[in-house]
């Protein structure tokens, strides 16, 4: 379904790989304009999505799938390349897996969940991106090292409530007990 906030979500989608080419070139500070790009693509197709009344099924697949594309694409290149630790991608890339893994077993098995990101999980995804920002513009370790430790534990905590909230979601047999 064409939507202008569909349009700009595909559009977001493709500047994965401009900035995962100044990336790979070294050039951090060309890929932190494109970052941030992205981000203010991501809240104006929010935004248009609420004022045309423009919410779309496929919107609300493809928004979330396009910030994890981004996000996940850029944590793996910026470990890849040296510029924060690899273990914060392994826990970023993860979580998603495990969150979207999720979500197709509660789709194939039981119900369709509803996308609607917790409050944890905003906090989460604002740390990620943050820490994110500060590492392509070439911020010193030392400096970054609070964030990486900080956004690791929102990562994990975040993927365990979504484990949480996947129990709970899943339907139970008759006379066993709830989770």
């Amino acid at each position: 379904m064409f939507t202008w906030p569909n349009l700009i979500t595909v559009l977001r989608l493709l500047l994965i790989p401009v900035v995962v080419i100044y990336l790979l070139d070294g050039k951090r500070e060309i890929a932190l304009i494109f970052f941030i790009l992205a981000g203010v693509s991501d809240a104006l197709d929010g935004f248009l999505a609420r004022v045309l009344h423009q919410k779309s099924p496929l919107g609300a697949v493809l928004d979330p799938l396009a910030d994890k594309f981004l996000l996940d694409t850029l944590y793996v290149i910026c470990a890849w390349k040296e510029y924060l630790p690899p273990f914060l991608a392994v826990l970023v890339v993860s979580r998603d897996v495990f969150i979207v893994t999720g979500f197709l077993i509660l789709h194939l098995f039981a119900t369709t969940p509803e996308i609607n990101p917790t409050l944890l999980s905003k906090a989460n995804t604002v740390f990620q991106i943050l820490t994110l920002a500060l590492v392509l513009a070439s911020l010193s370790p030392a400096f970054l090292k609070p964030f990486y430790y900080f956004t690791a534990f929102l990562t994990v905590l975040s993927g365990l409530h979504y484990l949480y909230l996947a129990f709970k979601a899943f339907p139970h047999r008759p006379g066993s007990p709830p989770p």
